[in-house]
Order: structure tokens, then sequence, then C-alpha cells
């Protein structure tokens, strides 16, 4: 912890990679800290990662699946999270290596207020080694990711995210595509690749202005490099791709000579690694409740093995770190009261981690068909956002920020109409995203959510052939009837377009955002009981379908 501490005592450390052309950053892609050949030695080194914490600073409840029940319990937060590391660092000082691998600046009421500022004194105190954007680093669009991002004092890689010259041609990198460090005689490289869907799946203006491609463009040339030239003994990818993607990326070809992708984006909780075809894919959960473990055991300089634990960030077992618990004090001093303010109540727990539905989701479009006259209100089908439970007098308290960790883009409310075939098209093209067979095609979200409209469908069913029934407002769906739908504006859709579904009419922003028209909603109605209605039927599996993940062994808990 020495690094942290000098930092929160004023000490500034500059970044070699931050004042390096990104030219020379991918020659010369070594840890300034590691990069003198390490004496060969016998032992293990450690490699700690945590991932899509999402801005989450104190410990929180947890959903967990358990005895084929929910059971809930605390976990997570930085504070915790410094202690934590730094309890598996202190069994390996010399040869741990720390990272994170994205979604660090999205997610919380803080990050909104501070355009994500807070956290990179934060992130700096946590002594991290290497860092790997994820796709919502981009929210407060390309100049604020790079200020963020180039304030973090650790090097940051990522291999498939350029800079837009115009017209889509791509020019240099943005980040270093890969890092080598030296441990115990040990070259490790690692490479780094995130979410080439981003300008898909999010509103499109975030991401203006940089030119995301698929992994393997350049995968082979990157692995034969690394082994090869700079005859790497262990190569790690560091990705935020989502698991499905990830096991699609491992049994492609191009992935010989990966020993480890270290996965993110879906918050996915890999106990034992998933060994797909050319290498194995891990990855640690969420909202920093666990920290992904994997020892590299050496001998002589020679890697012989490795094992892997995912380790859950018990408060009780770690209790808060001094320093960064005073550091997140001063962080969220000025925003406190407002963070704080409790808005309303609900009498379930509230939670987002089922495929088909979940009681946040379900509290949403409550309210917006409460709110807005519409056949039918969409919500998007989010992953980030811990859960809340009740405390003592039974209620879920909703505050300012637990609506900021729900919703953190305040959203203009949006009305357009489509037909009943457009609807029918986009429902088939929504469970594409989700359970497509071929892992590569499925984006990172969970299914889109909705109020108005009953939907009976088969997850495992050929492409096209998945939905079977649709109801809205007690009628079986009319292919030919314009129906009025809701859902939220994204910055950069093209006006005929709502919720990624193209081609809709009478496009019209409502004078109302998500957060006021929750906030009218709670004090209204408050408290509120978002039961399950199962709006969104699957036939061919379980309504409590936790991961999008098939056809390996692999269990979400």
């Amino acid at each position: 912890m020495n690094s942290r501490r000098k930092f929160l005592q004023g000490g500034i450390l500059t970044s070699v990679a931050a004042l390096t052309p990104v030219g020379l950053q991918a020659k010369n892609a070594e840890n300034t800290t590691s990069s003198t050949k390490s004496i060969a030695g016998s032992g293990q080194i450690t490699i700690l990662q945590t991932t899509d914490v999402h801005c989450q600073l104190h410990a929180h409840d947890e959903l967990f699946w358990e005895n084929n029940e929910l059971t809930f319990r605390k976990a997570g937060g930085y504070p915790h999270m410094a202690t934590a590391l730094q309890k598996l660092k202190e069994k390996n000082p010399q040869n741990t290596i720390t990272l994170d691998t994205g979604d660090m600046f999205q997610g919380s009421m803080l990050s909104v207020k501070t355009t994500g500022q807070a956290f990179v004194p934060l992130l700096n105190a946590m002594d991290y080694d290497l860092y790997l954007p994820g796709n919502w680093e981009v929210v407060y669009y390309k100049k604020n990711m790079q200020k963020l991002l180039g304030g973090l004092l650790a090097p940051k890689i990522c291999a498939n995210m350029y800079h837009d010259l115009g017209d889509g041609k791509k020019g240099e990198l943005i980040f270093q595509p890969y890092q080598i460090m030296h441990r115990m005689g040990i070259k490790i490289g690692f490479l780094g690749y995130t979410d080439p869907l981003v300008p898909l799946r999010q509103s499109p203006l975030y991401s203006k202005g940089i030119v995301y491609t698929k992994p393997e463009d350049n995968l082979k040339e990157y692995v034969t490099l690394l082994r090869e030239q700079e005859q790497c003994d262990f190569v790690i990818i560091l990705s935020h791709l989502g698991l499905s993607q990830q096991i699609a990326l491992g049994n492609n070809p191009d992935c010989q000579g990966v020993d480890y992708i270290f996965g993110a984006d879906t918050h996915e909780r890999v106990r034992k690694p998933i060994q797909a075809e050319y290498t194995k894919i891990v990855e640690p959960g969420a909202f920093g409740s666990f920290i992904g473990k994997l020892d590299i055991q050496v001998k002589d300089g020679k890697v012989l093995g490795s094992t892997y634990e995912l380790v859950e960030v018990d408060p009780i077992k770690y209790p808060a770190d001094p320093a960064i618990k005073a550091l997140v004090q001063d962080l969220e001093k000025p925003y406190k009261e407002e963070i704080n303010k409790v808005l309303g109540y609900s009498t379930v727990p509230l939670y987002r981690n089922f495929v088909v539905e979940n009681t946040i989701d379900t509290m949403i479009v409550d309210a917006l068909k409460w709110k807005v006259n519409a056949d039918v209100v969409l919500s998007n089908g989010f992953r980030f956002c811990p859960p809340r439970v009740p405390g003592k007098d039974g209620k879920v308290a909703i505050t300012e920020g637990y609506l900021y960790d729900m919703l953190p883009v305040d959203s203009t409310i949006r009305t357009a109409k489509a037909s009943g075939q457009q609807i029918l098209d986009w429902l088939e093209k929504e469970m594409q995203n989700v359970f497509a067979q071929d892992a590569s095609k499925r984006f990172g979200g969970w299914l889109i959510r909705f109020k108005g409209m009953q939907v009976e469908f088969k997850a495992f069913e050929r492409v096209g052939q998945r939905v079977q029934k649709v109801t809205i407002a007690g009628a079986e769906l009319d292919k030919s009837r314009m129906y009025t739908l809701c859902a939220c504006e994204r910055d950069g859709d093209p006006e005929d377009m709502l919720c990624r579904m193209k081609g809709v009419k009478e496009a019209t922003n409502t004078a109302y955002t998500l957060h006021s028209m929750m906030k009218e909603y709670l004090a209204k109605f408050s408290p509120v009981t978002p039961i399950l209605r199962h709006d969104a039927k699957i036939l061919d599996g379980p309504q409590d379908l936790l991961s999008q993940v098939t056809g390996v062994d692999y269990t979400f808990r």
C-alpha cells in the first residue's frame, strides 16, 4: 500500500505511457516498474482482477442464487475492496499484479455530478497496475474518456479502439494495444479488447470519434507478436466483451497461444475457469463484490501451471481500509445529502440480475405506463445497479443516489408509433441479441423490459422463430395496426428509431425525463410493490434464468 499512501499524502506521479505517443507505446509497452528482466525464481505469480464496479463506493446488498432460491448479503465497496486486495497482495507482495477491466466511471450519482472525475483519485489510490476501458467508459463522450483514463497512473491497453479520421476511416490506436510485465523470470503479455458493439448497444454519440474493430481483425497478429517476437511465457487477454463473446473468442483458432481470457461486461461470476478450445475464460462478477485471483505456478523461471479462485469481498472479513474510506467520504461530502435523500420505498427487494424480468425494471415500466399514454412502454435490458433489500422496517429506501444507480443517464422520454409487424420483427431481433445460438452474435444485455404487452417465447428456438404469441391490451397482436410506444431517447439515434427499433413514425420527445417521471411516480404511489408479472414468459427454460451462457460448465450463483 506504500504507493497508495504516497498518493493520498499528496505525492504526484506521472504516467510515462500517458505522455508517450501511441506508436511508441506499442513498441515499448513494458511496465516501467517491472521492465528490468526479473531473476528466474520459483513460487507463484498472483494476478488480481476487478471489473464492472460501476462506481459503487460502499458495501451493498448483493444477490446470490443458493439452494435454488434468492439470498442476499453485503459485499463490495471500494474501502473493502482495498483491504481485500491488500490482504491478497501481502501473501505474495513482490509478485502480484492488480488490474481492472472496465466500467469504472459510470453507474452512480457521484460519477454523474463530477463527470467521472471523482473516481480518478480513487482509482489511483487503489494502486492498480493496468486498466482496460469498458463499454461505459465513453458515457461522457470521447474527449472526457481520454481525460479520465489519461488521469490514471497505470497504463491502459486496448487493441481495437481507433481515432476516427472521418467517414469511418481509422487512425492511430487511442491506447497502447498490449503491456508486458516481468515477474520471477516469467514474461507476461497482456492484450486488451473492449466491446466493438458499443455504437449499437449504447447511445451513438457517446462513442462518436471512435472506430471499433472486432478482436479477430488483429488478434492473431498480436498473439504471434507476443509469443514469437516478445517471447512471452504467458499471455492473457483482458476482454470487456461479455462472457458469451469471450467463449466464442476462446474457440477461435486465432486465440491459439492465449493462456487466459480475463473477461468482463456481463457481470458473470465464473468460479471455475471455463475451458474453451484454445484457452480458459474467467469473469469476476460486478460492483466490487468479487475479485478474480489467478495464481501461476513457477519453478526455476518456467511456468508449471495455474489455479483460479473467485474471492468474495465480504465487508466483515475485509474491514474498510481507513485511507480509502476517508478519501471516499471526502469525495462524496459535497453531494452526500442529495445522494441520501429518500424519494420513496418499495415493499419488495429491488434487483436486476435475471435475464427475463426483474423488479427494478418492473418498477420503471410501471411508472412509465402511469405517466405516458402509450400502448406499450419499454425499458432497456440493463445489467448495472446492485440489489437493495428491505430494512428492519420492511421497506427498501429508494434514495436519489439509488435512482442514479438504476438510471445513471437521465434520458428524455420519447414516444413513437410502429406497426404490429415492426414490433414482431423487433422482438425477434432483440431476442436474437440475447439468446443467439452462435455466442459471437449475442449482445451483452438482458431481454428488453415492457408493460402493456405480453410475450410468450422460446429462447432456444432458431432465429426468427422465437416469438410464439404477442398480446397488447388483451388482444392478439395485429400486424397491420399502428401502436403507440414509449421509451427513452438515445443521444445520436436517428429520428425514426426508438429503443433500437428502426422505422418508427411520429417520434416525439415528451417534457419528461426518466428521473422526473420516477420522482413523480414515487411521490404519488410510495410504497410501491413491483411484483414480477411474467409479461415476458419463457416457454423452454426457467423464468428465473440468471445467465445467457449455455453449453459450457458454468452456473451463476
